[in-house]
């Protein structure tokens, strides 16, 4: 069993070196990467105007917004996600956790690892606005539960306390 309040604890003590985004997500990714079995992904997509690298963006829905790769552990990934589209972009319009037991199965599902079978994503947020998205992926089918979805949303809100975006 993972010990969410324990990686929570982890990450915080690893900020107090620096809050900015990249060192902070790049130890999150890893950190998950290492506790929860059965993965083949973790990371982080972040909010940006289109042919932006600057500063997260408000958040807004529009045409000029997409997710854009972050730090990440595992295999190569799609860079940008459109907003509304795949499991992360429907996690970011919808501003709501994406528990997907089967991603083949998901409207939409953008396959950047054709050995990905199910996927959790947990939005994150910055001055109200979905900054961001945590995403995890696993190559067994039903890998998530309700313990992981309470578990990761609670490392994501920790996330935004500790960021200095």
């Amino acid at each position: 069993m993972v010990d969410y309040a324990l990686l929570c604890e982890q990450i915080r003590s690893l900020a107090e070196a620096s809050a900015d985004p990249v060192p902070v997500l790049a130890n999150a990714s890893a950190l998950l990467y290492d506790a929860l079995p059965d993965l083949n992904w973790a990371g982080f997509y972040l909010v940006r105007n289109v042919g932006d690298m600057g500063a997260v963006t408000d958040g807004a829905a529009n045409g000029a917004q997409e997710l854009l790769l972050g730090p990440f552990q595992g295999k190569p990934a799609c860079v940008q996600i459109a907003y509304g589209k795949g499991v992360c972009g429907t996690a970011w319009a919808a501003d709501a956790t994406q528990l997907v037991p089967n991603v083949h199965e998901f409207p939409g599902h953008i396959a950047c690892d054709s050995a990905s079978n199910s996927e959790i994503v947990v939005p994150l947020h910055h001055g109200g606005a979905v900054a961001g998205v945590l995403d995890i992926d696993s190559p067994l089918f039903d890998r998530f539960n309700a313990a992981d979805r309470d578990g990761l949303t609670c490392f994501a809100r920790t996330l935004e306390q500790i960021i200095l975006w």
